[in-house]
């Protein structure tokens, strides 16, 4: 069942990882999907491989804490499609440390990427949802968001604004026919977790209950969910997709 069928949808940090697995997902459900990315090489690739599926797929190099690259973005899309249906905030980015070692620079370039980043794609995006009188904003957060996590100040910060955001947008857009969520995973299997020592991996699958890492797919399926109709009456939810590791 296509039930993104005529949606366009941008996903933010679309080339790998949870990104990629959303807009892959997206794209089986009919969507037009839109990829920015900074990593020109990958977001090419997919690119051209769901252009040779049949699948209408766009590419743009932006960098979310570049507010011109993002307006050139949504101008162009605004001009090819006429419509911003849904929007993935998912662009992210890490540099742990504790309290005591993190660097003015550690905190200020996650501050930049994940908390203002996920402001300025809203903030460009939005106004376009308000007029067409429809819209879904999907932001991901972190369980590290709603508790904590050693060495990582500025990421727990930069995740715990998202929720907040979420929240007050949610209030100012639902009346608007704009529906904003949150989405936290928890310890998820991406490819940077495959150059980690298998004892580290196993230690992280034993404080889940249900004894593994989640999956890419795991995020892209709930974030398919709301957005899709069937998710018409939930705003301003923040959901935990974590395996139960939070209880």
């Amino acid at each position: 069942m296509r039930t993104l069928e005529g949606k366009v949808a941008i996903v933010t940090g679309g080339s790998s990882g949870l990104g990629k697995a959303t807009i892959l997902k997206f794209a089986s459900l009919g969507a037009t999907v839109v990829n920015w990315d900074i990593n020109t090489e990958r977001g090419e690739q997919l690119r051209s491989e769901l252009t040779e599926q049949g699948i209408q797929a766009e590419f743009y190099n932006v960098n979310t804490s570049d507010v011109v690259s993002i307006e050139v973005a949504v101008a162009d899309i605004m001009q090819r499609y006429g419509h911003i249906d849904i929007l993935v905030n998912n662009a992210g980015i890490t540099r742990d440390a504790t309290l005591l070692k993190m660097t003015p620079d550690q905190w200020q370039q996650v501050i930049n990427v994940n908390l203002t980043g996920v402001f300025n794609c809203t903030h460009s995006v939005a106004p376009h949802m308000v007029a067409n009188g429809f819209g879904r904003i999907i932001s991901i957060s972190s369980v590290v968001g709603l508790y904590g996590n050693f060495g990582q100040t500025n990421y727990a910060a930069a995740k715990a604004g998202v929720i907040a955001m979420t929240q007050t947008w949610a209030k100012e857009l639902g009346r608007k026919g704009v529906n904003v969520n949150a989405v936290a995973p928890g310890f998820m299997h991406t490819e940077i977790l495959d150059a980690m020592p298998e004892e580290v991996l196993d230690k992280m699958k034993s404080k889940v209950p249900l004894l593994r890492l989640g999956k890419p797919e795991d995020i892209a399926n709930i974030n398919a969910f709301l957005a899709s109709d069937e998710a018409n009456y939930i705003n301003g939810a923040t959901i935990s997709v974590d395996g139960g590791i939070t209880l």
